[in-house]
């Protein structure tokens, strides 16, 4: 399948996070910090501040999804998981289907 094929989706587990703010710096418009303390991810302005894991998936725009990857990488709590999404699952309206770990 062809990179172009796919978008990045992210979420942040808030249990993990440490509040360093590294996502914010890399991807201010993906990535806000709450009053907790606490990463949360954001999609056109929603916040989404339930912590509930991978439920709690943001598709992160074409613009910034180097940064986010970036952020990933970079994050001290390694608390940022990047999943990357077939454009015809996203298109199709169907919640992508997590890996299991084997």
């Amino acid at each position: 399948m062809d990179v172009t094929d796919n978008r990045v989706k992210v979420w942040i587990d808030q249990d993990l996070c440490t509040g360093d703010g590294i996502c914010t710096d890399h991807a201010p418009e993906v990535f806000t910090i709450l009053e907790d303390g606490i990463a949360y991810c954001k999609e056109d302005g929603h916040v989404f501040s339930d912590p509930g894991g991978a439920a709690e998936l943001a598709l992160v725009p074409v613009s910034s999804e180097a940064e986010v990857v970036a952020a990933a990488n970079e994050c001290p709590g390694e608390c940022i998981f990047v999943e990357f999404v077939s454009v015809a699952t996203l298109e199709a309206g169907r919640t992508p289907e997590l890996s299991e770990p084997r």
